[in-house]
């Protein structure tokens, strides 16, 4: 029985990048014997084993073969006979397809290592066309390492656009997509995800909201770039390089959705997109099973992020709406995420990447004094009832407006 670390902690290794789980395959081991050694069964459909100290996954050397539609349809054999290079064959990517053994020597038998330094994702055999999910995994992966360089293969984007082609994709469910599209969102270039999606006519079928965007023009005065799914792009990466939450750059892709619905004769002009975008935003997140908080941060963002580009134009009574509408009083989280995601959009057009947003920060000021008026106070001075609701939000327009008088004189 022979132990080999293996997939993404070597890959990374060899990157130099600080790996976060590592999974190990054993060759020539059977169930028996790690049960033996006080390993801990977890896998149902082949045996994968729990470490009893490090609690980490020891699968058994194994072999896939399609045996049904889509990423679930596969027979797995595991046996002593197994090897190891069997074991990475059935691996996606010849980077995840390298092994290590126990004196640090690293077995690379798809050329993982030629493929790292040339910055290439590629396939490691044609068997890649029959798991419709690495599709979505190799797009993601674009997002990870586009930072460093990498690419897709031509020969494995040909492989992905005929998984396309066959209507695999359309086995994939909601679940699977959505954790790919989750853990895309958290990739240091999360927009690559789409961009990869879109050079193999996936994301006509997996996000067709999205899809709809490219070629829909703006007004070049606001959006030089133009074209409604580059500004989508863009405000996604400009969401990531400021690290903010996976629910906040979620609410930065689509938030403009709804201007693919402006008709043709309006173009580029879309007045009311954000009643469309969200419309469409509530069809995608149902589709694909996206979280409520996730749904619900996206949805105010699509409503409202155009009332937070006007706010220092806005009446002292149309902000405090605009507070109550998106609950920052019950949810002071909520108002935050909201504003860095409409910072993301009014950055995320070409030219504006690095011009301030006071926005966010007249909008924070105002909520701050906003929640300081004190409402005891208003009890203590004999308000009772309804009374004390429309006093309180009297006092909170009071303290915006003086705030904003003050705000213009600086």
């Amino acid at each position: 029985m022979k132990v080999y670390l293996v997939g993404g902690a070597v890959r990374d290794s060899v990157l130099g990048i600080d790996a976060t789980d590592r999974d190990w395959v054993v060759v020539g081991g059977t169930p028996e014997e790690m049960l033996t050694n006080g390993y801990q069964q977890v896998g149902k459909n082949f045996p994968v084993f729990l470490h009893p100290g490090s609690k980490e996954e020891y699968a058994l050397a194994r072999t896939e073969r399609k045996s049904g539609a889509g990423y679930t349809g596969f027979s797995t054999q595991f046996s002593t006979d197994v090897t190891l290079n069997e074991d990475l064959a059935r691996r996606d990517l010849s980077i995840n397809a390298m092994a290590q053994d126990e004196a640090g020597n690293i077995l690379d038998p798809f050329d993982g290592l030629g493929d790292i330094k040339n910055k290439l994702l590629r396939h490691v055999t044609p068997a890649f066309v029959e798991d419709p999910l690495r599709v979505l995994r190799v797009a993601r992966f674009k997002a990870r390492f586009f930072h460093l360089g990498f690419k897709v293969a031509d020969e494995t984007n040909t492989l992905m656009q005929e998984i396309v082609s066959s209507g695999e994709l359309q086995h994939l469910t909601a679940e699977r997509v959505w954790v790919e599209t989750q853990k895309a969102l958290l990739e240091p270039s999360p927009e690559q995800f789409f961009y990869a999606l879109n050079d193999c006519h996936a994301l006509e079928v997996v996000f067709p909201e999205v899809f709809r965007l490219f070629g829909v023009p703006q007004r070049a005065e606001h959006h030089p770039e133009v074209d409604t799914g580059i500004h989508t792009m863009m405000v996604l990466s400009h969401a990531a390089k400021m690290d903010f939450s996976a629910e906040v750059r979620f609410a930065a892709l689509v938030h403009d959705l709804g201007k693919a619905d402006t008709a043709a004769d309006v173009l580029p002009r879309h007045i009311g997109h954000e009643k469309k975008s969200v419309k469409r935003v509530k069809e995608m997140c149902a589709r694909i099973g996206v979280p409520k908080s996730y749904e619900q941060l996206a949805l105010i963002v699509a409503e409202f992020h155009t009332q937070c580009h006007q706010i220092l134009a806005l009446k002292p009574a149309t902000v405090l709406k605009l507070m109550e509408r998106i609950d920052a009083f019950r949810r002071p989280d909520r108002l935050q995420a909201f504003v860095m995601a409409c910072e993301a959009d009014a950055k995320g057009r070409k030219g504006f990447e690095n011009c301030e947003y006071p926005q966010a920060e007249y909008l924070n000021e105002a909520y701050r004094l906003a929640c300081a008026v004190n409402a005891s106070q208003i009890v203590t001075n004999g308000f009772k009832g309804a009374e004390i609701g429309a006093q309180l939000k009297q006092r909170r327009i009071q303290v915006i407006k003086e705030f904003k008088s003050i705000s213009f004189l600086k």
